[in-house]
């Protein structure tokens, strides 16, 4: 099937505490690849790690392509490694080159939230990044701590309340298939 084009792209943001930021952007794609709209995803401060989307996006590498922009490793929020300042300027200029392009009808900047509120990426270019969107593309931010300037400027925010999770009741760590 022939790829379809967006004739108007919006801005969301899924931010907050509570799971389901990614896995949203996520269930987005996966519907608009339904309906043969391509997809590009930049995931910042996340590498290394086996999360299943990157397999999925294998089998559907037509229409969704993934790529990972950070180390297998947290970030140190209070002093980050040049390294992770460096993969997410690498993450930015990705974004800047796909947009420029416009050649995808949906792009995923998953946890750039996080980026912005820990360093890696200034405001402005996250901002920049908004403001340079084609008209027909869709724009999806994830990630907690979504600066209060990008949460005006998207046109639909969305946020995820943790009232509980298995991690804090019973320390269950990140499960494949289910967290990655």
């Amino acid at each position: 099937m022939a790829p379809k084009k967006l004739n108007e792209g919006y801005i969301h943001i899924y931010t907050g505490d509570g799971k389901g930021k990614t896995t949203a952007a996520l269930g987005l794609a996966f519907r608009a690849i339904g309906h043969r709209f391509r997809v590009f995803m930049i995931q910042f401060m996340k590498g290394c790690i086996d999360y299943g989307e990157l397999e999925t996006a294998k089998d559907l590498a037509s229409y969704i392509t993934i790529v990972q922009m950070g180390r297998d490793t947290f970030v140190n929020k209070e002093n980050p490694d040049p390294v992770d300042i460096e993969w997410a300027q690498k993450g930015i200029a990705l974004a800047n080159e796909v947009m420029e392009e416009n050649q995808v009808d949906i792009l995923i900047l998953d946890e750039i939230n996080v980026a912005v509120d820990y360093g890696l990426v200034s405001l402005d270019q996250a901002i920049e990044l908004m403001e340079m969107k084609p008209k027909d593309m869709e724009l999806i931010m994830t990630g907690r701590y979504a600066h209060p300037e990008l949460v005006k400027r998207a046109h639909l925010v969305t946020e995820m309340v943790e009232i509980k999770h298995y991690y804090s009741l019973l320390g269950v760590d990140a499960r494949e298939g289910i967290e990655r």
